[in-house]
């Protein structure tokens, strides 16, 4: 005899999981799958038989979970919704996994129309957006922290290590030029460069002060940058986000190419406004190689 057949129910109030599976519109598979991961356990299991058996009451989250496993949530955020119960503490939790969703779509759909601008040869009508120049940046000393990041940690890192060096700026003479993120190999899903904060500040011996108190957290240094010729092109706001601004960093090397120049050291974003003031159609960040 199966689990699904009809045996004899120990309460009024219990299911098989034949019956219970009917009403809840589910296959007795996918409740047996709930039941492993802890979404929706059995009122009652027989010990002799290992029969599940169900309460009625349990129709609707066993819907629920179907639902929202038919939004790809995951099991641990499905287990935060259905222990919140009804009410807006379990809205809001599906609110948020929502409006995630939507952000990495909003992500993937600029990738995909950037990689179908790739893929139909229209590189050079993308890079011709972007008016590429150089400038020459005297030699600097830098306070700097250094990371493994990869791309979806990005954003967040750069914020914090900018502020955490621009706080500690204060204590080197303050800062002189703009800050700056250098990438000294690639950064992406699968690749954790390092990339690496830097602030520019006046005064070196309390810089290296400011350094040998710090230690090692953080990976914080000093350096002297020295000059050095920059091919940059200035982007906005909106831009400056994944995969715009990849194209930025190709539009520039394109640009290296063809006017006969080579790169003399690995690229970097150059933040020269106000980040949270700034709008998205507003200038804020050179993207930017050494040349010589």
């Amino acid at each position: 005899m199966t689990e699904d057949a009809v045996v004899h129910v120990p309460d009024r109030d219990l299911l098989t999981i034949g019956a219970f599976a009917a009403r809840a519109r589910l296959s007795a598979k996918a409740l047996r799958l709930y039941d492993r991961l802890g979404l929706l356990p059995p009122a009652h299991v027989d010990e002799a038989t290992g029969y599940r058996y169900y309460r009625v009451g349990q129709v609707e989250r066993a819907r629920l979970v179907a639902m929202l496993r038919q939004l790809d949530m995951p099991l641990a955020r499905i287990a935060e919704v259905v222990a919140a119960g009804d009410g807006p503490t379990a809205a809001g939790l599906l609110g948020a996994y929502w409006a995630d969703v939507e952000a990495r779509v909003a992500g993937q759909r600029t990738l995909a129309e950037y990689l179908r601008g790739r893929l139909s040869g229209r590189s050079s009508e993308m890079y011709q957006r972007f008016a590429v120049e150089t400038v020459d940046v005297p030699g600097q000393v830098v306070i700097s922290e250094t990371r493994h990041v990869l791309a979806g940690e990005l954003p967040a890192w750069i914020g914090a290590a900018l502020g955490r060096l621009e706080s500690a700026a204060r204590e080197c003479g303050g800062a002189t030029a703009p800050p700056f993120v250098v990438y000294h190999s690639e950064v992406s899903m699968e690749s954790d460069g390092p990339a690496e904060a830097c602030v520019p500040v006046a005064d070196e011996a309390a810089a290296r002060a400011w350094a040998e108190r710090h230690g090692r957290v953080r990976g914080t240094k000093v350096r002297v940058e020295p000059a050095q010729r920059l091919a940059r092109t200035r982007i906005t706001k909106a831009q400056v986000a994944h995969p715009q601004i990849m194209t930025a960093f190709e539009a520039v090397e394109e640009w290296i190419a063809r006017e006969g120049l080579e790169q003399a050291g690995p690229c970097r974003e150059v933040y020269f406004a106000d980040w949270d003031s700034a709008g998205a159609e507003d200038p804020v960040c050179d993207v930017a190689f050494p040349v010589s």
